[in-house]
């Protein structure tokens, strides 16, 4: 029962948080919403990366609890050209072995988890996302101690299946 409590008061959270992502999101429009505009809705990102011709690309991440990461690009004008949802199968499958750490950051945002192994000589990045409709799963990137893709794997979430620190 414990367990149990612990789990809905989790995915309680989870909402909370997405649906207040939702709102922000549908209050900023691409093109008209300026840099502050920005700032107001999501706050300071959790790292801000040069973009082409001059653009940057605020990251914001929901991780560890949350299901998404979101790239907002600002244009050298200071509006927002862009706001993607990072955590999908079309941007895992562009993670390939040989791939830089910076890179593999650059295309998915911070992550939920890292965990070194050493005796292995790797290092395991964890994404939390959602498969549809609503399972939630880990995108686990591996790295070699010099920080390039070994390999990648997803699995369902052992968290959720297990409830709150259930790993």
């Amino acid at each position: 029962m414990v367990k149990k409590i612990g789990v809905i008061a989790w995915l309680s959270a989870l909402l909370t948080i997405t649906g207040c992502d939702s709102q922000r999101i549908g209050e900023l429009e691409e093109g008209v919403a300026t840099e502050a505009d920005v700032r107001a809705k999501f706050g300071e990102p959790e790292k801000v990366w040069d973009a082409a011709g001059g653009a940057r690309v605020f990251e914001y991440s929901r991780q560890p609890a949350g299901h998404r990461n979101y790239m907002i690009t600002i244009g050298t004008d200071g509006r927002m050209s862009a706001l993607r949802q990072v955590l999908t199968p079309a941007n895992f499958a562009k993670v390939q072995p040989g791939m830089m750490m910076e890179a593999v950051r650059k295309l998915l945002g911070k992550p939920a988890r890292i965990t070194p192994f050493e005796l292995k000589r790797e290092v395991h990045y964890d994404w939390r996302y959602l498969e549809a409709p609503n399972t939630s799963m880990l995108f686990t990137v591996v790295f070699d101690t010099d920080y390039r893709v070994l390999r990648t794997q997803s699995v369902p979430d052992p968290e959720v299946a297990e409830g709150p620190g259930g790993r």
